[in-house]
């Protein structure tokens, strides 16, 4: 029974953000046009709305996703997935509030930590696109069906990371590792120049050797018959392209996440807000990239705190540390990223 409530909760979960999708790809933005500033903003604040009421659901519901009815369901979920988590001399009743506050605690701290991390994901999905020459009016529409392929990656990644986790606690130390580094390399790096030349690339060489691609834009369309043959056109080796670009970034973001919790379900929610808000938020950066740039800096901290979080996981966990000092430390960082470049605008260089 718990297996199939957790199953109806999560379907109804996917239901409502595709639902919500084509309403803004096939009604909202069915008149193809180039995003403005006032939609994207508009946009970003909707996503991130819906996100904080899914927040608010799942303090007061929460219990609903793992079908939480008894005390035993309760001991249950927190061996498995939160065996810190202090509810002694509590009753049920009460034990459930906890188990709540700290489910939505975990969900809103992975949540901003992987928006942030999304930020990086960004240079290089409009690097892509650049380096493509793709029309800034299909942008839109090779975002939509990149976050739908997104969804599906990640849903594999989280699900079979989260039970590689639980079967082998030691996988969370090399992730702790890998983050570090991520984070080290990127703060080194932060100012190189970052360039893309599209016939190198080995993924447009092996999709131009093994499928008819067109060597033309054929309008928005990823394939079309032409001359009574099929071809995939520039944008499908974009689409495609952007996917595999997720699917890297994946390795930082997703070990990032377990860093605040190893409840599958509560990753994936977090990553789906955060790679749908990772749409409107392009949108919104890429018309305002150059006055944050400070903020591959806060990314890098972000991602060595988190790469620390995990190495550290268990002595952590023993001397009480609560995953909204992490939330605290992600939005700290965020707002110090944000002033900084403000405040410090860059200097421009000389030519």
């Amino acid at each position: 029974m718990t297996y199939i409530i957790g199953n109806i909760f999560f379907i109804l979960f996917i239901i409502v953000i595709v639902s919500v999708l084509l309403i803004d790809l096939l009604v909202v933005g069915k008149n193809k046009h180039v995003i403005s500033l006032k939609e994207s903003m508009i946009w970003t604040s909707i996503w991130f709305t819906i996100a904080l009421a899914f927040y608010l659901a799942i303090l007061y519901l929460g219990h609903y996703i793992h079908n939480i009815t008894s005390p035993g369901d309760l001991d249950k979920y927190l061996n498995l997935y939160n065996p810190h988590l202090n509810i002694k001399g509590l009753i049920f009743s009460d034990a459930l509030v906890v188990y709540r506050k700290s489910l939505a605690t975990d969900y809103i701290t992975g949540y901003f930590l992987e928006y942030s991390l999304s930020i990086d994901n960004i240079f290089v999905i409009l690097l892509i696109l650049k380096g493509f020459s793709v029309s800034t009016i299909n942008y839109k529409t090779v975002l939509f069906w990149g976050i739908l392929g997104a969804i599906v990656l990640r849903f594999t990644f989280i699900f079979v990371g989260s039970a590689l986790v639980i079967r082998y606690n030691w996988i969370l130390f090399i992730f702790g590792a890998f983050l570090i580094y991520s984070g080290i390399n990127l703060y080194f790096e932060r100012k190189s120049e970052e360039t893309f030349e599209v016939k190198d690339h080995w993924l447009v060489k092996f999709l131009s050797k093994h499928f008819n691609i067109y060597p033309f834009f054929v309008n928005h369309y990823f394939w079309k018959k032409i001359d009574a043959k099929f071809y995939f056109t520039p944008l499908f080796v974009v689409l495609i392209m952007i996917e595999f670009t997720d699917l890297i970034f994946a390795f930082d973001s997703i070990p990032a996440i377990f860093s605040v919790t190893r409840d599958p379900y509560i990753v994936f929610f977090s990553n789906i807000f955060a790679i749908i808000g990772l749409r409107s938020l392009f949108f919104l950066l890429i018309k305002m990239i150059d006055y944050f740039h400070y903020l591959k800096v806060g990314i890098s901290v972000l991602l060595v705190f988190v790469g620390l979080k995990l190495l550290f996981h268990e002595y952590l966990e023993n001397i009480g540390f609560k995953n909204i000092y992490s939330l605290y430390f992600i939005l700290l960082t965020l707002a110090v990223s944000i002033l900084s470049s403000v405040i410090f605008p860059e200097k421009l260089k000389n030519t």
